[in-house]
C-alpha cells in the first residue's frame, strides 16, 4: 500500500505502508520527498506504480513509485484543483487520468503512454472537485458556478449540467456508482442519480469538512476543521465510528486503506496541516475515554494539503 502527500511548501512526499500479520506493527516507510512544483500542491492521486500531483503552477507532475522518481510533466492553462485515475478492476495500472482545472475545464489523458486526448469546457467557473464513476464511462464534477456536471468519457463531451443552487467543495461516488456524496461546508448530502438527481439524506458535521473518502457498505469518512476522523453511516446519517482530535490541526486528506482482499476494512490514513500522516483503525475511537494512538505515523514537518493512496500491487512502468 502506497501513500503520497502534497504540501503548501511545494514538496511531494511518498510512503509505503508495511502491512503486518497483526494490527500492532504497521510502519510508514519513506520513499521520497522533494520540491516537485513551483507553487502549492493542490491535489494528488495514486494507482499502482503511477502517481500524480497537481498544483497552482498549472502543472501535473508524474511519478513512478517503483523507482521513487519524477518521470514527467503535463502542462495545462490553469491551476489543477482535482485529479483522478481510472483503473479497471482487471488491471494493475490506470487506463485514464482525468484532471479538473480552475478555468472550468476537464482534461482527459491516456496513461499508456501519458497522452492528452481531449479538454472539455464543463463549468462557467473553476472546478472544485471531480469523481469518476466505477464503470469508467463518465466523470462528475462540481464548481464555483454552483452546478453539477457529467462528462461522457467515451464521447468526450458534457452530457449533463444541473444547477444545485449552492457551491459544493467535494464530490465522491460511492462504491456502486449509484450514489453521490456532496460536501458543502459542514453539510454532507447523499444524492441518488437519475434523470434529475435527488437528495435522499443530509447530515451535518460539527465544523467544515475539508476531505472525504467513501468506504465499503455505505460508509463515508470525513475530516476537517474539527480535527476528527469520522465514519458516517450514509444510510442513516449517524456516526458509525469517530476518532476525536486525531490531529492537532485541520485534517486535509483521508484515504481508505483496505486492500484487494478486504483484509483491513477499518484502516484509514489521514494527513493534516500539522505535518503528520497517520494510519488508524477507526474502531479505536469508540468507547474509550483516552485518545487512541495511531498504528503508524510519519512527520513531514510540512503544511500538508492533500493525501492519496493505493492498495494495488505494482511493477515498473515507463513514461513515453
Amino acid at each position: 500500500m502506497s501513500l503520497i502527500a502534497g504540501s503548501y511548501e511545494r514538496f511531494i512526499w511518498g510512503f509505503k505502508l508495511k502491512s503486518p500479520k497483526d494490527l500492532q506493527s504497521f510502519d510508514l516507510i519513506p520513499l521520497f520527498s522533494f520540491p516537485s512544483h513551483l507553487s502549492t500542491i493542490k491535489c494528488a492521486d495514486v494507482s499502482g506504480s503511477a502517481a500524480v500531483s497537481g498544483g497552482s503552477d498549472d502543472t501535473i507532475k508524474i511519478y513512478d513509485l517503483s523507482t521513487c522518481s519524477e518521470i514527467g510533466s503535463l502542462h495545462e492553462s490553469a491551476t489543477i484543483n482535482s485529479l483522478a485515475f481510472y483503473t479497471p478492476p482487471s488491471l494493475s495500472f490506470p487506463r485514464n487520468l482525468i484532471s479538473a482545472a480552475d478555468d472550468g475545464s476537464v482534461s482527459i489523458y491516456d496513461t499508456d503512454p501519458f497522452v492528452h486526448l481531449k479538454t472539455v469546457k464543463v463549468h462557467r467557473k473553476g472546478i472544485n472537485s471531480l469523481s469518476i464513476h466505477p464503470s469508467g464511462g463518465l466523470v462528475c464534477s462540481v464548481g464555483r458556478d454552483e452546478c453539477l456536471a457529467m462528462v461522457d468519457l467515451e464521447r468526450g463531451r458534457r452530457s449533463f449540467y444541473y444547477s444545485l443552487g449552492k457551491e459544493v467543495s467535494i464530490l465522491k461516488f460511492n462504491e456502486t456508482g449509484k450514489t453521490l456524496y456532496m460536501v458543502m461546508d459542514e453539510k454532507v448530502s447523499v444524492l441518488e442519480l437519475g434523470y434529475c438527481p435527488r437528495t435522499v439524506l443530509e447530515f451535518n458535521n460539527a465544523k467544515r469538512v475539508l476531505c472525504a473518502a467513501p468506504g465499503e457498505g455505505g460508509i463515508l469518512f470525513t475530516g476537517g476543521e474539527d480535527r476528527n476522523i469520522t465514519a458516517w453511516d450514509t444510510k442513516s446519517g449517524k456516526v458509525a465510528h469517530r476518532i476525536d482530535d486525531a490531529h492537532s490541526a485541520r485534517v486535509k486528506g483521508i484515504v481508505v486503506l483496505s486492500n484487494n482482499d478486504g483484509e483491513y476494512p477499518y484502516l484509514v490514513a489521514s494527513a493534516s496541516s500539522d505535518g503528520n500522516i497517520c494510519v488508524w483503525d477507526v474502531r479505536m475511537g469508540m468507547g474509550g475515554k483516552e485518545k487512541p494512538n495511531p498504528l503508524a505515523m510519519a512527520n513531514t514537518k510540512s503544511r500538508l494539503t492533500c493525501l492519496a493512496g493505493s492498495s494495488i500491487k505494482y511493477g515498473k512502468f515507463c513514461f513515453k
